[in-house]
């Protein structure tokens, strides 16, 4: 099964007569516009089996992939900060220590954490 990432406006097109787009992202749903013709049937996962489609075999089951948000407080805040502060103490002229402080800011934007470390 292809997995792609979109983002709130882009599409994809299946053949040459399907769109789908991505009109909106939720924290965990997205709603969907697809154009296709009539007489290409599009249903829901859960309409299908209950008009008893088979579910195909390619679907994932979400609840594998499903992660929980991290709750930010202030102890977490602070161990953030922590690390940065080491980071900061090590050389910076190792690429090394230069990519650990990319991944972390990657994962944790430094304005983001401020803002929640200050509210």
């Amino acid at each position: 099964m292809l997995c792609l990432n979109l983002s709130t406006g882009e599409y994809m097109t299946i053949g040459e007569n399907v769109v789908v787009q991505v009109d909106r992202i939720l924290s965990d749903s997205c709603k969907l516009m697809i154009q296709a013709p009539r007489e290409i049937p599009v249903l829901r996962g859960e309409v299908l089996e209950r008009t008893g489609g088979q579910r195909p075999d390619c679907v994932v089951d979400t609840r594998r992939w499903h992660r929980k948000e991290i709750v930010w407080d202030r102890s977490k805040a602070q161990a953030l900060a922590a690390m940065r502060a080491l980071l900061d103490q090590m050389d910076k002229c190792d690429s090394s220590v230069q990519a650990l402080r990319r991944q972390l800011d990657h994962i944790f934007p430094p304005e983001q954490a401020t803002q929640v470390s200050n509210g």
